[in-house]
């Protein structure tokens, strides 16, 4: 093990994979979108984020958002990434997948 990775498995830091909470989490889906909850592991916390989707006009398009709110569980970092999700689709509709994140 090198000195590098050391120094991250002391202070925290990991893989991208490890950074990443939720990859097992269940995708919804939601008035013809499909959420993908994915928080985010910051430190002891996970970030409010995922993936919003839909297929128009044979394409997918896929956004990401990610919002300041934190759960020190991860289990409901992944209902509330879902509860988000839904709250986007509900204000902006078609709209949101125009943009590229949120």
């Amino acid at each position: 093990m090198g000195l590098g990775a050391i120094l991250k498995s002391i202070f925290g830091g990991g893989s991208d994979a490890a950074d990443t909470a939720a990859s097992s989490a269940e995708p919804e889906d939601y008035k013809g979108f499909t959420i993908e909850p994915s928080p985010i592991k910051e430190g002891s916390q996970y970030r409010t984020a995922g993936f919003i989707s839909a297929e128009r006009d044979g394409e997918l398009k896929r956004i990401q958002y990610i919002r300041a709110d934190n759960n020190a569980d991860q289990d409901a970092a992944i209902e509330h990434s879902r509860a988000k999700g839904r709250q986007i689709i509900d204000e902006q509709g078609e709209a949101l997948l125009t943009k590229a994140h949120l």
